[in-house]
């Protein structure tokens, strides 16, 4: 090789090696990118108990007052389960998340998730499941017996374990159960008669109009209140908490919750808040609300490696 070919040769390599360097970096640049920025944002997970497009839309809303009043970049998305938002606070493609009760323990006892605030309705911080039926169908909790029950998932409070727990205190045995996934997917079964009854949310009605999973339906199918009868109440459960992961950062965790009450205080924020989880008000929360759903889980003999697998 000439003297000029062999040092154009090396001239080459280095620039290679720089060009590999270079790109190296940048991709640890990025990997490294401020918690709240536009390459990683904040990101908020709503628990599927309802039309995911309703959840989504009312979620982006939440987000973006969130980004003007922390001052950071906020990302909503919709998980398919419950399950597979315990396991995102776990691996942190959820920083934060909306859930259901008994979520927030498996997060809790699984992940180290941390419980912040709950949700308030009506200023009451619990509430309570119920089981529903066709006003043509089953008259009383007994003749569910041997009959076709449908179930939301089986990590949701009150649209399984509650009504698992009244199931067992009155000795009631379904010959076929199905997990819908939704309370409004419940409900429309039960509606079109394709189980015999259902378990879903309950919540107290506003100026004597229901507001319990029906009211999801309702708009297509304006009969259902009469259609669909409430058998039984179950509950009550702590409502629906706020936590973050177990490593989120203690000082957004301050901003973020400051700014999680003063957006359920505006119109806005309450329509919102509403139409997500039925929440028009927000406490301070700590571990201590859990323990008697922690003890209810002991009576049903459960574990979260029930439900995790």
């Amino acid at each position: 090789m000439a003297r000029a070919d062999y040092f154009a040769h090396r001239q080459s390599l280095r620039a290679l090696h720089l060009l590999i360097l270079c790109c190296g970096l940048l991709a640890g640049c990025v990997g490294e990118s401020p918690l709240g920025s536009a390459r990683n944002p904040i990101k908020i997970s709503l628990v599927p108990g309802q039309n995911p497009k309703t959840l989504e839309v009312n979620g982006e809303k939440m987000a973006a007052f969130l980004e003007k009043e922390v001052g950071l970049r906020f990302q909503v998305n919709v998980p398919i389960s419950f399950i597979t938002v315990v396991e995102a606070l776990g691996t942190k493609r959820a920083d934060m998340a909306l859930m259901n009760t008994f979520g927030y323990l498996l997060a809790n006892e699984k992940n180290g998730a941390r419980v912040r605030l709950i949700g308030l309705y009506n200023n009451t911080d619990v509430y309570h499941g119920q089981i529903i039926a066709h006003a043509d169908g089953p008259k009383k909790l007994k003749d569910l017996n041997g009959k076709k029950v449908a179930f939301v998932d089986p990590a949701s409070g009150s649209g399984y374990l509650l009504a698992l727990k009244l199931f067992r205190e009155e000795n009631i045995v379904p010959k076929e159960i199905i997990f819908a996934g939704r309370h409004d997917s419940v409900a429309l079964m039960v509606y079109q008669r394709r189980v015999d009854a259902g378990a879903t949310y309950h919540a107290l009605p506003d100026k004597g109009v229901p507001q319990d999973a029906r009211k999801i339906i309702q708009p297509q199918h304006p009969d259902v209140f009469e259609k669909v009868r409430i058998l039984a109440k179950t509950g009550p459960i702590p409502n629906d908490p706020v936590v973050f992961r177990k490593d989120f950062p203690i000082d957004l965790q301050e901003k973020i919750v400051a700014a999680m009450k003063k957006y359920i205080r505006t119109p806005e924020g309450a329509d919102v808040m509403e139409g997500l989880y039925h929440m028009n008000g927000f406490r301070d929360a700590s571990e201590k609300d859990f323990d008697g759903v922690r003890r209810m889980l002991l009576d049903l003999g459960k574990s979260s490696g029930d439900f995790v697998k």
